[in-house]
């Protein structure tokens, strides 16, 4: 009965399978991707529209062009390298904002520096993607930060560790312990607490209590709350 609604409520051919195409358009992650190479941006736009629940929505190389289109196009994801040429993606991504776009980034990089990797953290960037990392891996990480996670390959999170923790010595906060540190550690790369006990050689409740006492220190009570504290505000945050 729906189904001969819908047929007499749209009598152009094809009217139903249009509403079912732009169902799935809508369930699709719409992406921008600003990037001043042209080869990259074919060759990544391809790989977006290979994915069914992907769709490059727009790409382009500089800053003012991926402005305007964050004004005329509904975004959900903006694919960024920082090194711009004359420009980096931090100078994008604190006017995307000033505009109102309230999506998420991605930085998809041949390289950036610890410094560098900090402040894109702190800018409240999603992750950081090397380049030379395989494709498969792109469309994972896009859909995880969709998602709301973080997505930060084993350099990155070796120079935000380091970082935090440079951090903490200068300002004198109260420490994490050897122990605390290691399970840090795990949880910034995604490990389950069963996970981060086998690498340690510990019990999963030896890995809990650890857990526990980071939540303490730093005022938090989710594993997600942990990871963003320790990376924006430095480990063993004093109240």
């Amino acid at each position: 009965m729906s189904r001969d609604l819908i047929k007499a409520e749209d009598p152009k051919p094809g009217g139903l399978r249009y509403l079912d195409s732009h169902r799935k358009h809508m369930d699709k992650i719409r992406i921008l991707l600003l990037d001043d190479h042209a080869l990259f941006r074919e060759g990544l736009s391809r790989l977006v529209e290979s994915e069914p629940d992907l769709e490059m929505t727009a790409h382009c190389a500089t800053l003012a062009e991926a402005i305007e289109i964050l004004r005329q196009k509904p975004i959900d994801l903006v694919l960024l390298d920082y090194d711009l040429g004359k420009e980096n993606g931090f100078e994008f991504i604190v006017r995307a904002r000033e505009i109102g776009f309230a999506g998420r980034f991605l930085i998809v990089t041949a390289g950036m520096s610890d410094a560098e990797s900090v402040h894109a953290v702190r800018l409240g960037v999603g992750g950081i993607f090397p380049k030379h990392s395989s494709p498969v891996l792109l469309a994972q990480a896009i859909r995880k930060v969709m998602a709301g996670e973080t997505w930060l390959d084993q350099s990155s999170i070796q120079a935000l560790v380091g970082a935090t923790q440079r951090r903490e010595a200068a300002d004198l906060k109260k420490p994490f312990t050897e122990r605390e540190n290691q399970v840090l550690q795990g949880v910034f790369e995604g490990l389950s607490n069963k996970e981060i006990g086998a690498r340690l050689h510990i019990s999963e409740s030896s890995v809990k209590a650890a857990l526990q006492q980071l939540f303490q220190k730093t005022g938090v009570r989710t594993r997600s709350q942990l990871v963003r504290i320790a990376l924006e505000e430095g480990i063993g945050r004093k109240k």
